[in-house]
Order: structure tokens, then C-alpha cells, then sequence
């Protein structure tokens, strides 16, 4: 099956495409965007992936759905469009890095930047019905997303995962933490940033580990 998406992904990846289970993913999926309005824009679903090529890739972030409102998702979990509201986790995860490294924070939520960094910024889900979250969720998405952190695990070192929130951890209970750094903390949503996010310090931590590891630091 032809899937258009970075290369080198394509190449590591390329055996979940001819699995029935991604066959029947891509019929769900193409029948959505005919029938409701679906998010993220179809040319979008995989642009965390076409930001952040396989072997760029340094960091991860996992998250769960993409946003469900119009104009929000581009395909970077906790990314919005610029021009589009900031969202409320996001703010959080602003304010966290201010804390952490004094930076200030950003008058957009747009975090291709980062992507471009080689911050793979995956949700569990990569695509959502309008209004409906969770909606896309159990039709295999989860199946291809455990793929991608699986083959980063085996096929890389030196990676640092994010893992916020009880989710998150769940799916990043399959990466070697003897060839990886795992970070993991509460979610930075309002409703549970207080009980761990706040002062996780995860992105200095993540600096530290990549100039050991004799890699480029995040700009964040």
C-alpha cells in the first residue's frame, strides 16, 4: 500500500501499511472525510512525521487525540495553526518551560519549530471527527502509533520520550529505558498539571541528556 509519508519512515514502517488492520484504518478514514467533517485537513494526518524524518528524530512527545475544533489540528499533538486560540494544555506546557528555562512564552501555538528539531510530536489518534472527541479512537490508529514507538525504540538510541499523563505512559510501557531516556509526569491539562506537570523540569532534563549524548539541544 502506498502511503505518502517521509521516507525514511516509509521504509521502517512499511510493513504495518500491507497489515489488514491499516487496510481497514484507511477505508474508515477515507469514508469519514466523505461523510463529516474530520481533522486534522487529510494532507496533514501524518505531518509530524514529514516534519520530523525518521532519522531526524530525537525527541518524542505522545499524545492522545488531535483537537476537534475547527482550524486547530495540523497534525502536531498540542500544536495549533498560528492565528488559532492557544489551548489551555498547551499554555501550560509554556509555562512550564518558562519556569524550567526562562524563556517566554510564545504569542502562537504553533510548535513546528520543535517538529523541525526533530521532536516527533505523535498522537495516539490521528484524526477526529468535528465536535467528537475520541471518535477515530479503537479503528486502529492506536495499532499503527504503537508501531511507530516500537520501531523507534528497536531501530534507534538515544532518544528521549516525554510521556505526560497515565495514557501516555501506558503506550511507552514497550521502550528499552536502557537505550532511551523516559520522562514521565501528570498531564499538562488544567485538570491535572498541578499534581506533577508544574516543575517537572522535563526540558532541561531533555537538553542535559542530548549534549551528553554529544546531540544538538532543543531550541524550545
Amino acid at each position: 500500500m502506498n502511503v505518502k509519508i517521509e521516507e525514511g519512515w516509509k521504509q521502517h514502517l512499511q510493513i504495518e501499511f500491507s497489515k489488514p488492520y491499516f487496510h481497514e484504518l484507511t477505508e474508515f478514514v477515507k469514508e469519514e472525510y466523505k461523510s463529516a467533517n474530520v481533522f486534522p485537513p487529510g494532507k496533514e494526518i501524518f505531518n509530524a512525521f514529514t516534519h520530523c524524518p525518521f532519522q531526524e528524530t530525537k525527541v518524542v512527545i505522545l499524545g492522545q487525540d488531535p483537537y476537534h475544533g475547527v482550524g486547530q489540528a495540523h497534525g502536531l499533538c498540542f500544536s495549533v495553526n498560528e492565528g488559532v486560540r492557544t489551548p489551555p494544555s498547551l499554555v501550560n506546557i509554556f509555562k512550564e518551560i518558562k519556569s524550567d528555562l526562562g524563556h517566554e512564552i510564545p504569542g502562537h501555538g504553533s510548535l513546528v519549530k520543535w517538529a523541525k528539531q526533530g521532536v516527533l510530536l505523535l498522537n495516539a489518534t490521528l484524526t477526529v471527527r468535528q465536535a467528537s472527541p475520541g471518535s477515530h479512537q479503537g479503528k486502529g490508529w492506536e495499532q499503527f502509533t504503537d508501531a511507530v514507538v516500537k520501531t523507534l525504540s528497536e531501530e534507534k538510541e538515544n532518544l528521549v520520550f516525554l510521556l505526560w499523563g497515565a495514557y501516555a505512559q501506558k503506550k511507552g510501557a514497550v521502550i528499552d529505558q536502557k537505550k532511551h531516556l523516559v520522562l514521565a509526569s501528570a498531564h499538562p491539562s488544567p485538570f491535572a498539571a498541578h499534581r506533577g506537570f508544574f516543575g517537572n523540569k522535563h526540558f532541561s532534563q531533555t537538553n542535559d541528556y542530548l549534549n551528553k549524548k554529544g546531540l544538538p539541544v532543543i531550541d524550545w
